[in-house]
Formats: structure tokens, sequence, C-alpha cells
């Protein structure tokens, strides 16, 4: 009886196929002979304790034009598959959250999911980079305007952004005596009620913000440097850097070293590490991308080694 896979994921109707890594897992699923089924948006839930969803079956063909197929949806218990994968983005929010509920309720019902639901609740992408203050570069999480103004002033320049974003979103850059300076703060900690990361600024920016993929805790072979263009500080693509697919060097697989047995303990079988430089900046662990891009710059096939992964397991 072929596998049956789960997938939780924004809609997919609005996905762009080219660069999507859920998408790019979804079509070596089904290369594979997996069974895929789609988690309607919002439908995950309990009845009578036992975790379920909405679920359509699912095709998928790497074709812009029409890259899915959906059937009818219906309630189903959650395991009636043996795998689901968890691939919404942020925001971590409560709906997030209770999301990942529903799944631990599912794997305490026999279903292996991926990742963790424990570690999506418990590792902050922000955060979750400071496990490793050795692979770090100096760095302030506060709410408190004076204390992100003397990390300002010992540093001289410094990002700031929120703990809850992604894609470069509300990321400032700023100094010491920057006129601006109390008004980002006041944009970020909304006066004091929420906390803000600061971090040394890392002037290799300009040579690109890489991503390395880990597996099981273990690096795939090449990252995606994303290089910011013009007077844009962020690499981030979805402000616009530009992609070039590099092999890891010697400091990326330290870093990834440092990471990757951590991240394999608490579950966390598909991890995208940012590195910035010699350090590393963040942890993503609920959707990370650039499976394809990568796939195409070195001629890999990153799903696949996943779901080697899984399947092994």
């Amino acid at each position: 009886m072929p596998r049956q896979l789960a997938v939780v994921m924004d809609p997919i109707g609005s996905i762009k196929i080219v660069k999507d890594s859920t998408f790019a897992m979804l079509l070596e699923a089904q290369r594979r002979g997996w069974t895929l089924h789609y988690v309607v948006p919002g439908s995950l839930g309990l009845r009578g304790g036992e975790a379920g969803a909405r679920l359509a079956p699912l095709t998928v063909k790497d074709d812009p034009k029409g890259w899915y197929t959906l059937g009818e949806a219906r309630w189903l218990p959650l395991s009636t598959v043996d795998h689901v994968l968890m691939r919404k983005d942020p925001p971590v929010d409560a709906d997030f959250l209770h999301d990942t509920l529903i799944l631990s309720a599912a794997q305490a019902q026999g279903v292996a999911v991926s990742n963790h639901p424990q570690g999506l609740r418990d590792l902050n992408e922000k955060l979750a980079a400071l496990l490793f203050p050795q692979c770090t570069p100096p760095t302030l999480v506060s709410r408190e305007a004076i204390e992100l103004r003397a990390f300002a002033a010992e540093h001289g320049q410094v990002v700031l952004k929120p703990l809850d974003g992604m894609g470069g979103r509300s990321i400032f850059r700023s100094h010491h005596g920057d006129p601006n300076l109390n008004v980002i703060l006041e944009t970020l900690t909304a006066n004091g009620q929420h906390l803000a990361m600061a971090q040394r600024y890392i002037p290799e920016i300009v040579d690109g913000d890489k991503r390395i993929l880990l597996i099981d805790g273990e690096p795939v072979s090449h990252c995606l440097a994303r290089i910011p263009q013009g007077t844009e500080f962020r690499g981030n693509l979805a402000a616009g850097g530009r992609g070039e697919v590099r092999p890891l060097t010697d400091r990326d697989r330290w870093i990834a070293a440092q990471v990757g047995p951590e991240m394999r303990r608490r579950g966390m079988r598909f991890v995208g590490l940012d590195v910035i430089g010699e350090f590393l900046t963040e942890v993503n662990v609920t959707s990370p991308t650039c499976i394809r891009e990568i796939d195409a710059g070195a001629g890999l096939n990153i799903a696949g080694l996943l779901f080697d992964a899984l399947e092994r397991a």
C-alpha cells in the first residue's frame, strides 16, 4: 500500500512553484509513489480527542500553468496518514501554535510529523540562534529602549529586528547617533511592550546572507547566498536580493556541526541556517526555503535527500 502524506501549508493556489520548497517536497513524494493529501487551511482540529482535518486528495505537476489538482475534501483522522509535513509560513501566532498542539495530539496517536511540533513551539527562529553563542555575533534581546540604545553605542552599526518577522520584513540598520533610532525602537517594541533583537552589523552582508539547509542535522553540500542589491542592505530574496549558489565553506560546515546535533535531537528534520560572514544569525524551522534554487544551481535533489531520511525513519 502506498505511503500516505498530508501537508499543512499556505494556500497551494498562491505559491510560486519555481521557488517553493514545499512544492519540491510534494513533487518528490509523488515521484516515490506516496499518496498526497492537502490539509485544507484552517481545518485542523480534534473530534472526540482524535486529531484530524479536512483532507483533499492532491496531485502535483511541475507546470506553472497548472501545478495542482485537488479532489473533494472530507474530514479524516490524521491517523489515516503515515506522515504530516508542517510547512505553514510564519507568523508563529496563536493560530499557528494551536495547530502545532493538534499535530502533537496526532503524534501521540502514532502519526509522524515533520518538523516536530514541540520544536516548532520552542524554537523561535531569531532566539534559537542564541542557543549557539559560539556561532553568533554580539546580540541583545530586550524591550528596553535604554538597553538597546546602549548596545548601539557600544557596537556602532547595528541591525534591529522583531522576533516574529520573516522575509526581511521590519528589519532596520541603524547606528549610534542615528536621529531615527528612537522611533525605530518605539516601532519595534511598541513603546516597550514587545521584545526586539539587536545584533552587531556584519559588513560581510555585502557578500551575501547564506541559507544553509540541514537534513536530520547534516548540511546539504551547497548553500544559497542572497546578495543585497543597490542601496538595500537586506539580502532576503523577498527584499530583492540576488541568489547565488555556492559550496559550503569550512566555517559553514563548522557552524552546521555546532547546530545540527541539537536540531536532530529535537526532531527538526529540515532546518535552514542563516549565516553572514562568520556568524550564525537565525535558525529557520517553520518552513525553510531555497530547495529549488540550490537544486537548480548545484544539480542536487534536496527533497530526495529529505525523503531518504523520512523513509529511513
